[in-house]
């Protein structure tokens, strides 16, 4: 078994007296593909950070092997004031290496790469994090929620990019498809430990249920232990005090075991207001148009919602998803066409910008609209430590200011606002991002409940495939289709996905000029040793390739370390810097055949 390039074992970690984690291992060797699973607030990203060196444990080791680059991808990307996204991109590759692979990665997603990083949107923020990482080829991705504000154009190209490389992946996510796609073993963290299965995360949470099961049969028999112990303290002590002492105390111990039991979180208790029923007939568009100077947006689309349907609206970033549904529930007035909305209808929306919470208001009074201790809930009076509750926050949390609220927990309070609203249709613009899979499950099912009908905007293809029963989507130059079914159901009526008409959709002018100009500003001939280089590197990678397959031989010896420290630690050290000069051999041979290609295509 060839050793590993990263290793976390026994991680412990406190804050403010409560351990976050009390045993934590991660192993990754060259190749892997783990997914980091678990709960919002188990230490998912904590773990993360220890491993690419960024946070110190309490207690236990952190082991990268020598030579190995290991890229860390953050929820939230420091740009250190970086000019732009180029230079931004650039800051990241290894000394020595050519910049032509930032700005192929930075054209790929989307960018320029002469945005001022500034003022970005959440998006672009993303892609140019994800350039950076992937830009010097590194040994180790360690990839925290890859896919948020990202849209399906984007999140498919990410996959693919991913597969085709060698980096072993670390990836927390919440995007059940794309968790499914890549990872071929899975790490579970829960209650501060971890569990690990050699399976990709499409078998995980069968696992998970089994594992759970047995638990929770585990702590019944120790409740019924505990219970005849008891019973013979009441009754049963007699003549021998040796024997009783030791029986005394072995009740003791049960006693602290369940004491000191940590039992899984329950599952949030999602319901939504009902103002009763609307008419059979939700919304009716004929015709509709809306165009913002000379692009058109939305072109000529019609559409009958009925009472009970599950619209899932679906396109890149910035391809008019929202002003789509804003006028089709009548908050924004069409240029052409007709909007006719039904009768007795009550909206209830949640707005994907969780930036415009206030930061400084608690979430009492953001739930409780800054009086009382009562939330109103589908016109009912209830408390608000119990509607908390319902939401998976803690009652000491009732003071916390929004500022200091993970993603996820700032998602399940946006949740609980608009779902305390009565309303017979829900309109939600991205509602699973930050979501963790055990809330996502219960959302799904209180959506599937909901006597109304949902308009809902997600760049989640599982959570689409498992919930609506039509999709809509963008076909390039203002116009939408519906189709029937899921996301999947979409893609196969369609013949193709989204990628081609993103590629082509006239949204971003200056980008589309850009991305036109730039094959045509990169033209060079390639010189002699370039040529000789593109030709020689795959021998020398080859014999590079043999040099690292010896050494992992002699590290897969599990006697070498015990027999001679010295000896591991320098073949480690000799195959970290034969990897490294492989993959830099690699990245090399691949900048001179895109050079090759664009020049044949001239």
């Amino acid at each position: 078994m060839a050793p590993p390039l990263l290793q976390l074992k026994d991680i412990a970690l406190t804050f403010g007296g409560t351990p976050l984690l009390t045993g934590a291992d991660l192993s990754v060797a060259a190749g892997e593909r783990v997914c980091l699973v678990g709960r919002n607030g188990s230490g998912k990203s904590t773990l993360l950070k220890m491993a690419a060196g960024l946070a110190e444990p309490d207690r236990g080791s952190v082991f990268v092997q020598p030579g190995a680059l290991v890229r860390y991808l953050p929820q939230e990307p420091d740009f250190g004031g970086a000019a732009t996204t180029q230079a931004y991109v650039e800051a990241g590759l290894r000394p020595g290496e050519d910049a032509h692979v930032a700005r192929f990665l930075l054209g790929e997603l989307g960018l320029t790469g002469e945005e001022d990083p500034a003022h970005l949107s959440g998006g672009e923020a993303r892609r140019a994090a994800l350039a950076r990482v992937l830009a010097p080829a590194p040994d180790i991705l360690l990839l925290d929620e890859p896919t948020n504000h990202l849209d399906l154009t984007t999140i498919e190209w990410l996959e693919r990019e991913l597969d085709g490389r060698r980096s072993a992946l670390v990836m927390i996510s919440h995007d059940r498809r794309f968790l499914s796609n890549l990872s071929r073993a899975t790490v579970w963290l829960d209650r501060g430990t971890t569990r690990r299965i050699e399976r990709g995360f499409t078998h995980f949470e069968e696992w998970r249920d089994l594992l759970l099961a047995e638990e929770e049969r585990e702590q019944h028999k120790l409740d019924r232990k505990i219970a005849a112990e008891e019973d013979w303290m009441r009754y049963g002590v007699t003549g021998r005090r040796k024997r009783n002492m030791r029986r005394v105390g072995q009740l003791q111990a049960l006693r602290e075991q369940r004491r000191t039991y940590r039992a899984s979180t329950g599952a949030a208790a999602m319901t939504a207001g009902s103002a009763g029923a609307s008419g059979a007939l939700v919304i009716e568009a004929a015709g509709i148009g809306k165009s913002y100077g000379e692009r058109a947006v939305v072109r000529d689309f019609s559409l009958r919602v009925a009472r009970g349907d599950r619209i899932g609206i679906v396109g890149p970033n910035g391809s008019g998803k929202t002003t789509l549904v804003s006028m089709l529930i009548g908050a924004l007035a069409p240029d052409t066409g007709t909007i006719k909305l039904g009768t007795n209808l009550a909206v209830a929306t949640l707005d994907q910008h969780r930036d415009s919470l206030d930061p400084n208001v608690t979430v009492r009074d953001a739930l409780t609209g800054g009086g009382g201790d009562t939330v109103m809930v589908n016109n009912t009076p209830k408390h608000v430590i119990g509607y908390m509750r319902d939401f998976l926050f803690a009652p000491e949390q009732a003071r916390t200011p929004l500022g200091k609220l993970s993603g996820g927990e700032r998602g399940r309070l946006m949740l609980a606002q608009a779902l305390a609203k009565p309303s017979n249709l829900l309109v939600l613009d991205e509602p699973t991002n930050d979501l963790d899979m055990e809330t996502l499950d219960v959302l799904e099912e209180m959506l599937a409940d909901y006597p109304g009908t949902v308009l809902l905007i997600s760049h989640d293809r599982d959570f689409l495939d498992r919930l609506v029963s039509g999709v809509i989507a963008p076909e390039g130059d203002g116009r939408w289709t519906e189709y029937a079914g899921g996301y999947s159901d979409m893609l196969a009526q369609r013949g193709a996905d989204l990628t081609r008409e993103a590629r082509n959709a006239p949204e971003k002018p200056e980008a589309a000029a850009t991305a036109a100009a730039e094959p045509a500003a990169a033209r060079r001939r390639m010189t002699f040793k370039d040529k000789h280089a593109l030709e020689t590197l795959p021998k020398t990678i080859a014999a590079l390739q043999v040099e690292a397959a010896a050494l992992q031989a002699k590290l897969g010896d599990p006697s070498f370390y015990a027999r001679d420290r010295a000896g591991f630690e320098k073949v480690t050290a000799a195959l970290g810097e034969i990897q490294h000069r492989i993959a830099a051999a690699e990245e090399q041979w691949l900048q001179l055949e895109i050079l090759r290609e664009e020049i044949a295509q001239a």
